[in-house]
């Protein structure tokens, strides 16, 4: 499946004249400088097409398209590096250089301009890889290729720049959805704050599979608790931790769920406390889950639903950890991929993929909460948004 994806000049300037009050960005800029970068990824149609770097105006809210880099394919997911100078985007294809794998792009990123330059391309060692991670050093990035059904560790050179993959570790099993859960299917890895643990959540299998992470060499091995096993069917999809490591959150998109778990960091163990639905009561139509993340102030967490097209909003109580369903903001359009979190916690920026077209709301740090903006910006099916 294939999206296309970058500003229309048209549609920015209209966004760019009117998304938010002024008196809003006061609270939000917490910097001297109103001006932010902001990365979208989308999937590729045309050579035209590629990763849009864009403008952000906390003072005007003005948004401005300042460049296009199209020497990337299906760059559907996106990520920096620990200092921010190198970008990195996955090219979810199966075909690469005539093998049956999709690739990882390194880009450097000019900090005044925002401008990237195409650095080099290593294969991910298994067909579309659809999510990222860099370690804690910045010396790795590990990569989940969703078809591959596997997850691989590519190591990071000193000019940025990637070498020849360090390791890959094959997932097999499968699940009781025929139609989506035929195989594995790593949807994402993430680190533990330590750096010491991987957690790659596989759609297919109904596990978080965990490995010991070797920082020195980029290795994988099991650890001594080698999964986290969902409930059959539930199709494990995007992982987060809390705020103080303590707990651990993997949004499950098949069955429209978030589970909590404790989180033992010391051996690596996650253990179920609390699994909840990320829909209204009533609701019963299809819907399968996509994104998750963590306010910064670790008190709210939000999982986006597609099918329902909306942002779940959970608060999470403080000491035991429980999650309460508080609202779903309707994300004004279909089939929100992705979305991304302001780091002042006051913005939430949705990507509907399936109607072209990234939502702003306003997020109450207070109460977690989203209000809609009345405002958008069309780019052809969007699927991922950094700051």
């Amino acid at each position: 499946m294939k999206r296309s994806g970058f500003f229309q000049q048209i549609a920015v300037g209209a966004f760019s004249a009117a998304v938010f009050p002024k008196h809003a960005f006061s609270a939000v800029s917490g910097s001297d400088s109103s001006q932010e970068l902001l990365y979208i990824g989308s999937y590729t149609e045309t050579s035209q097409q590629g990763i849009s770097v864009c403008r952000f105006d906390h003072a005007s809210g003005n948004v401005q398209l300042a460049d296009v880099c199209s020497k990337v394919k299906n760059p559907s997911f996106l990520i920096f590096d620990p200092t921010r100078k190198f970008l990195y985007a996955v090219n979810e294809t199966d075909d690469f250089r005539g093998k049956k794998s999709g690739s990882v792009s390194a880009f450097r990123r000019d900090e005044k301009t925002g401008k990237l330059s195409f650095l080099n391309e290593m294969p991910s060692l298994g067909a579309h890889p659809c999510h990222l991670s860099v370690d804690r050093t910045g010396k790795f990035i590990l990569v989940a290729n969703y078809t591959g059904g596997n997850v691989s560790v590519l190591p990071i050179l000193a000019d940025g720049s990637l070498g020849e993959p360090a390791d890959m570790v094959q997932h097999t099993g499968k699940g009781p959805n025929k139609a989506r859960q035929e195989t594995a299917h790593a949807h994402s890895v993430n680190l533990s704050p330590d750096n010491r643990f991987a957690f790659v959540c596989d759609l297919g299998i109904d596990k978080i599979m965990i490995y010991l992470f070797y920082q020195e060499t980029g290795k994988l091995t099991p650890a001594d608790h080698p999964f986290f096993q969902t409930a059959p069917g539930a199709g494990p999809r995007h992982f987060t931790f809390s705020k103080d490591g303590s707990r651990a959150f993997v949004v499950n998109e098949l069955n429209s769920t978030l589970t909590c778990m404790t989180y033992e960091k010391a051996i690596g163990r996650l253990t179920e406390m609390q699994t909840v639905t990320t829909l209204p009561d009533g609701f019963s139509g299809e819907n399968t889950c996509a994104d998750l993340h963590l306010h910064p102030n670790g008190m709210f967490i939000y999982a986006s639903n597609r099918g329902h097209d909306s942002i779940a909003v959970f608060s999470i109580e403080q000491g035991s950890g429980k999650l309460k369903l508080l609202q779903n903001q309707s994300v004004k359009g279909k089939t929100p991929r992705n979305f991304a979190i302001h780091h002042s916690g006051r913005l939430l920026l949705a990507a509907n993929q399936n109607s072209e077209s990234i939502t702003t709301f306003f997020l109450d740090p207070a109460t977690g909460k989203l209000s809609d903006t009345g405002k958008s910006i069309t780019i052809n099916k969007p699927v991922c948004i950094l700051f």
